[in-house]
């Protein structure tokens, strides 16, 4: 490529630098230390991570543009839950998004490009999801190089933002034997579509596999809840 990807380049940046303050304030919300509905000031943010007001303005303007805040008027931000529903609204447009960028990927794929894919999925394999945060890191490269270089990218780039989010709250929970299993085979079976240079199938395994991975979340968040103790149990 000629020019930067933006993607690419966001890619690179948040695996080698510090958690920017965007990023320590989503990882909060998600977590819950900032709580659902809660208010969030603009000093009192600046004091906790140790920052001047800019940065806290900027980061609470692109929480809401991804849907974590809300901003009401004279009021400030509130939190918005980060619940089942949550992720189902992310995955609806992923399902919509990522088999389009799959079938414009099949038709300018190269060989070189499926080599790439072979060896970026053995090393998912061979690694077996025994570091979930490493595994994380491979499976987005695997799809970034199906989606990286796509021409829209409003639409790829939406993608990025998803898939961040999504990959910052699966973080939370466990991924259970029988995902992992239809994760690496549907990486596999991708693989063999966009080979045979069949969109419709490659269009179809990605729809399957973004369901998949977004039902498993729900459900596991969905166990997080009901299992989770009161506040005030001892």
């Amino acid at each position: 490529m000629n020019e930067p990807n933006p993607t690419s380049v966001l890619s690179e940046s948040t695996s080698e630098t510090q958690p920017s303050v965007y990023e320590m304030i989503r990882e909060d919300i998600i977590s819950a230390r900032h709580e659902p509905n809660a208010r969030l000031k603009v000093a009192d943010l600046a004091e906790l991570y140790g920052t001047s007001t800019n940065p806290i303005r900027e980061a609470l303007q692109q929480l809401r543009g991804e849907g974590f805040v809300v901003m009401e008027p004279n009021r400030g931000a509130r939190v918005v839950a980060i619940d089942e529903d949550f992720v189902r609204d992310i995955i609806e447009i992923e399902v919509l998004i990522e088999p389009a960028l799959t079938k414009w990927f099949v038709s300018i794929v190269t060989d070189a490009d499926i080599a790439e894919l072979k060896a970026v999925q053995a090393d998912i394999e061979k690694l077996n999801f025994a570091d979930p945060r490493q595994h994380g890191e491979l499976d987005t490269k695997f799809h970034q190089l199906i989606y990286d270089r796509h021409y829209n990218r409003h639409a790829a780039e939406l993608w990025w933002k998803h898939r961040e989010i999504l990959r910052a709250i699966s973080r939370r929970f466990p991924t259970s034997l029988s995902r992992r299993q239809a994760v690496l085979r549907e990486h596999r079976e991708l693989i063999e579509a966009i080979s045979a240079q069949n969109a419709e199938r490659a269009a179809a395994v990605v729809a399957r596999h973004v369901e998949g991975s977004g039902r498993h979340i729900i459900e596991q968040m969905g166990v997080a809840r009901r299992v989770k103790p009161p506040k005030n149990s001892i």
